[in-house]
C-alpha cells in the first residue's frame, strides 16, 4: 500500500511539472520588421532613405512607447530614449510604429541615435521605462540583402507552438503595414499570369494617355472656334468699327484712315466741297501712314 502511494505521488508530480513547462509567449511589444540597407525604398519625412525598425503593439489595448528605450548595444540599453509627450508614440492595438535608424535624433521622435551596420550582425532591443526590463530583442544576420527586410511572417507572431523563433527574411517590404498578405487581389493575380512582363499594361496606359491628349486638343479647339464665332456675331450686331473690321480683309491702317475721315465729316472739320466721300485703295509696297519720310522736312535748294 505504501509503495502504491509513493508511485501515485511520483506520477502526479511528473504530470504536474510537465504540465507547468513554460512555453515562449509572444511579447506585448514585438520588433516586427527591420530593413538594414535601404537604397531605393521607403523614404522618411526629410526625403532620405535609411534603415528602419518597425515595432508592433501586440496587445488589445493602446500602449505608449514614450519613455522606453531602443538600442543596438547590449551594454547600453538606454542608448536612445524615446521622448515622452508625443501623441504619435501612443500606438493603438495591433498597429505599428516606424523608427528610422539614421543617427539623427534631432530630426524627430522617430529618428534614433544609431545606424545599422550591414557588414555584421545587428542586435536591436526595446527596454522598458526603467532601462533594465527587456521587452523584446532581435538579432538580424549580416546576410540581409539590400532593400530586403528581416522579421516575422505574421505581425507579432514571434514563436511557434514549440517555442521556436520564427524570424526570417521577408519577401515583401511592408513598413507600417501588415507583414502577411491578408487577401490576394484576383485582378492583380490574373494580370501577373497573363502579362508577365507588363507589356500589355504599358501599351494600354500609353494609349489611354495619348487618346486623352488628342481628345483634349479637339475639345479646346472646337470650344475656341465656337467662342470666336459667338464674339464675332455680337460685334457684328453692335455696328461698330470692330464689326467692320471683323467682316473685311482691310488692314488696320486703312480702317484707321476711314475712321478719321468719318470723324472729321461728323465734326465739320473737313472741307465740304462735295457731299460724296471717295476713298480709293492705293497699291504701294509701303504704307504712307507710317512712312518716316512724311515727318521729315526738305531744305530749300
Amino acid at each position: 500500500m505504501r509503495n502504491y502511494t509513493i508511485a501515485l505521488f511520483l506520477f502526479t508530480a511528473v504530470l504536474f511539472f510537465s504540465g507547468c513547462k513554460s512555453k515562449q509567449k509572444n511579447p506585448a511589444w514585438v520588433i516586427n520588421e527591420i530593413m538594414v540597407v535601404n537604397e531605393n525604398g521607403y523614404m522618411d519625412d526629410f526625403g532620405k532613405r535609411n534603415g528602419w525598425i518597425e515595432i508592433y503593439n501586440n496587445s488589445a489595448k493602446t500602449q505608449n512607447l514614450g519613455g522606453r528605450y531602443l538600442t543596438n548595444d547590449r551594454n547600453n540599453p538606454k542608448k536612445y530614449p524615446i521622448p515622452r509627450g508625443d501623441v504619435l508614440t501612443k500606438i493603438p492595438p495591433h498597429q505599428h510604429a516606424l523608427f528610422w535608424a539614421d543617427d539623427e535624433p534631432f530630426n524627430g521622435t522617430f529618428h534614433v541615435s544609431f545606424k545599422l551596420d550591414p557588414s555584421k550582425e545587428n542586435y536591436i532591443a526595446l527596454y522598458d521605462n526603467d532601462g533594465r526590463t527587456l521587452l523584446d530583442e532581435i538579432v538580424i544576420p549580416a546576410v540581409v540583402p539590400t532593400n530586403q527586410t528581416y522579421g516575422y511572417l505574421q505581425d507579432g507572431i514571434k514563436y511557434d507552438g514549440e517555442g521556436n523563433n520564427l524570424a526570417t527574411l521577408l519577401e515583401r517590404v511592408t513598413p507600417s503595414s501588415n507583414n502577411a498578405i491578408l487577401e490576394e487581389n484576383p485582378k492583380v493575380v490574373n494580370l501577373q499570369e497573363t502579362d508577365t512582363w507588363g507589356g500589355m499594361l504599358t501599351i494600354t496606359s500609353m494609349l489611354v494617355v495619348f487618346c486623352a491628349l488628342i481628345g483634349l486638343y479637339f475639345f479646346f479647339k472646337l470650344s475656341g472656334n465656337i467662342a470666336k464665332r459667338m464674339s464675332e456675331r455680337q460685334v457684328a450686331k453692335s455696328g461698330t468699327l470692330s464689326a467692320i473690321r471683323s467682316h473685311t480683309h482691310l488692314s488696320g491702317e486703312v480702317l484707321a484712315a476711314i475712321s478719321v475721315a468719318i470723324h472729321e465729316m461728323r465734326e465739320d472739320q473737313h472741307d465740304m466741297e462735295s457731299t460724296i466721300l471717295t476713298i480709293q485703295h492705293v497699291k504701294r509696297n509701303y504704307s504712307p501712314w507710317n512712312a518716316k519720310r512724311q515727318s521729315l522736312r526738305e531744305l530749300p535748294k
